[in-house]
């Protein structure tokens, strides 16, 4: 129960201070003339994602996560926090390390992908395109890939909790296209320039900068692409790109989409680990099958 009313608390205190956020951005876009840059109708719509997404999570927490945490503990280095700031910066590291991992694997693998797909079916870059995000995450277990590290390590979860919540927070402040303080900081941490490309569709733009606060991971394992080699940016999804406004179709098109490519494909269990725009021979011959409702990321 307290990790349901935690996660309340946090739609609160920090839904309070995005909505002023949002507003401020869409005030100053429509002040510039750039009406284009926000839909009335679309924002609400992301809200409500923004929302379930939180209360679903803060239930899950609750009654499995934390309780599979201690389990996977045991199994770690028990590392005790006892180096003040160093403890700090070092669940810092692990935690958005983590992040990078869950990160990839979600472009990567179908059935990670469903969770994550609505994030990007976005077609536009603004505060409220943060909180487009997907319940189901709780269910296609990708958040396995974020908990397990940082429990293997050993830090206390209620700690974990805060950091995970934390670096959240700070990928709010990512989803613009105004000018951003944080653009000055692109060498070491992850900025607005940097996610831009990320949440592009053109292909020097797909599978590039999973960073979560930090950008020094995609540095290191080659999946880093600065926004002035990237080309120019087009939101949204490769391949059939949803226009619906409706908050539980955009959260779960993807599902349904997979499921019938399964069966499509002659029940190839491929469909399930492979890449989201991956087909087999059978499907690539059937061109009206769902496959590929996207190839970007």
């Amino acid at each position: 129960m307290n990790d349901i009313i935690h996660a309340l608390l946090f739609i609160v205190v920090f839904g309070g201070l995005f909505l002023s956020i949002i507003a401020a951005e869409a005030w100053y876009w429509h002040k510039k003339g750039r009406t284009e840059m926000y839909s009335l109708k679309e924002t609400i719509t992301n809200l409500i994602m923004g929302a379930n997404y939180k209360i679903v999570d803060g239930i899950a927490v609750a009654l499995f996560i934390r309780v599979f945490f201690d389990w996977v503990y045991q199994f770690g280095f028990q590392y005790q926090p006892v180096h003040g700031i160093w403890s700090i910066l070092l669940i810092f590291l692990v935690v958005d390390a983590s992040f990078y991992l869950c990160h990839f694997v979600m472009h990567k693998v179908r059935w990670f992908w469903t969770s994550h797909v609505t994030h990007h079916s976005a077609e536009r870059m603004n505060y409220s395109t943060a909180l487009r995000q997907n319940f189901t995450m709780v269910f296609n277990g990708a958040w396995l890939f974020w908990w397990v590290p940082v429990a293997l390590v050993g830090f206390d979860k209620n700690w974990v909790t805060i950091a995970i919540e934390l670096n959240l927070a700070y990928q709010f402040f990512l989803h613009t296209e105004t000018r951003s303080p944080l653009d000055k900081l692109g060498t070491i941490f992850n900025t607005p320039s940097h996610h831009r490309v990320h949440h592009g569709s053109q292909p020097a733009q797909i599978d590039t900068n999973f960073g979560g606060v930090l950008i020094i991971w995609d540095k290191l394992f080659g999946t880093f692409v600065p926004e002035e080699k990237a080309g120019k940016i087009t939101y949204g999804l490769t391949e059939r790109q949803p226009h619906s406004l409706n908050p539980f179709y955009l959260q779960t098109h993807e599902w349904f989409d997979m499921f019938k490519d399964f069966k499509n494909s002659g029940y190839d269990v491929r469909v399930f680990f492979k890449g989201p725009g991956w087909k087999s021979d059978k499907m690539a011959a059937n061109k009206d099958t769902p496959s590929t409702l996207k190839t970007q990321h």
